[in-house]
């Protein structure tokens, strides 16, 4: 039996790289990290299909990467052996397969990164705080304020 792959999304930071693997239900889950940087994964899913991927990330790794398996995906957090933005995810320059996608929820751009909650889950780049109300589309700058001392 042939095995599928499943959707991939991928965000970084200086120091990790983040994998959502959308798989729901994923049982007999099998991760590996190898410091030469190949991370291998394997499920089953729901149905007993055969899920597997193997990627060249772009750098070296820590062969520890933290995961947290849900019931809609797994969520690894893997170090970099080297802190630095990678300029893509894998090590080869040809276009991504498909099944590989950027994780908008979880992107930072390097500008940003010393601005963003950085706790290991990632779960905190959703934006909830965007202090969006019912004010009409006005933008309320409360520093401006402060400043002209109101």
């Amino acid at each position: 039996m042939c095995s599928r792959q499943p959707e991939v999304l991928w965000a970084q930071r200086s120091e990790k790289v983040y994998l959502t693997i959308s798989l729901p239900d994923a049982k007999d889950v099998s991760l590996k990290c190898e410091p030469n940087g190949v991370f291998n994964f394997s499920a089953v899913g729901v149905h007993g299909d055969s899920f597997s991927v193997t990627l060249q990330l772009f750098g070296n790794i820590s062969p520890e990467c933290k995961t947290n398996i849900g019931l809609r995906n797994i969520i690894c957090s893997i170090q970099k052996e080297q802190k630095g933005w990678w300029p893509r995810l894998l090590k080869s320059e040809e276009k991504p397969a498909p099944y590989l996608k950027v994780d908008w929820n979880k992107w930072c751009d390097e500008d940003d990164e010393e601005y963003s909650d950085s706790d290991d889950d990632g779960v905190a780049y959703t934006g909830e705080d965007d202090e969006s109300s019912d004010d009409g589309g006005m933008l309320y700058l409360p520093d401006l304020e402060k400043a002209r001392g109101n």
